[in-house]
C-alpha cells in the first residue's frame, strides 16, 4: 500500500512536470492541529499538535492545481481526563485546488499517513507511556481553503476526516482540523 501511493504520487508529479515544470512552485508550510479520535462511545477532549513540512504546487491550468504535500503531523485525543494518546504521523496530502478568485482556492483531496510514534501518556498518574498499537497507515480525506496573501506568504485552513480506522474495536479514526501558515519560494 505504501509503495502503491509514493508511486502514484510520483507519476503525477513527474508526468505534470514535463508540461509545467517552469510554473510549478515549490514551499514550505506549519500550523496548529486541533484534534480528536470518532467512533465509539469514549467521553473524549481533543488535544492541540503542530504539522510541518514541504508542498510543491503544480499548475494544471489558469485555475486549477495539484498540491501535493510532505508534513510532519503531531495528532491524537484525551480520552476521558484519564489518558492522553498521541500518534505523530508522516502524512502525504494530495490536494486538487481549483481558484474561485484570484488569490481565493477550495482544495479538496486524499491524505495518506504513516505512523511515526505513537503512545499514551496517563494524566495525573504514576503509570509509564505505553504503546497504543495504532495502525502503520492511515487513509484520510481533506476539504479546506486557501488564501494567497503576497510576498509568496500563504494561509490555509482545513478539515481531515479518517476514512481507515486508527484503532479497531471500537472503530477509531481522525479527526483533524489545520490552519497553516506557508511561503513559496
Amino acid at each position: 500500500m505504501k509503495k502503491l501511493c509514493i508511486l502514484a504520487l510520483l507519476a503525477t508529479f513527474g508526468l505534470t512536470q514535463k508540461n509545467y515544470a517552469q510554473d510549478i512552485e515549490f514551499g514550505a508550510k506549519a500550523g496548529l492541529n486541533i484534534s480528536n479520535f470518532t467512533g465509539g462511545d469514549a467521553d473524549r477532549n481533543s488535544i492541540i499538535g503542530f504539522h510541518v513540512g514541504f508542498i510543491s504546487e503544480i499548475p494544471l491550468s489558469e485555475s486549477f492545481s495539484l498540491q501535493p504535500e510532505l508534513l510532519y503531523s503531531t495528532q491524537g485525543s484525551e480520552a476521558q481526563d484519564v489518558v492522553k494518546i498521541k500518534v505523530d504521523y508522516l502524512t502525504i496530502p494530495i490536494m486538487a485546488k481549483y481558484y474561485v478568485a484570484d488569490k481565493f482556492s477550495l482544495e479538496v483531496g486524499p491524505q495518506f499517513s504513516f505512523l511515526v510514534n505513537d503512545k499514551g501518556e496517563y494524566i495525573d498518574s504514576d503509570l509509564p507511556d505505553e504503546d497504543t498499537d495504532a495502525s502503520s497507515v492511515d487513509i484520510g480525506a481533506n476539504v479546506g481553503l486557501g488564501y494567497n496573501l503576497g510576498s509568496n506568504l500563504f494561509v490555509q485552513a482545513r478539515y481531515n476526516f479518517g476514512i481507515s480506522t486508527v484503532a479497531e474495536n471500537p472503530d477509531i479514526k481522525n479527526s483533524v482540523f489545520q490552519v497553516s501558515l506557508g511561503y513559496k519560494f
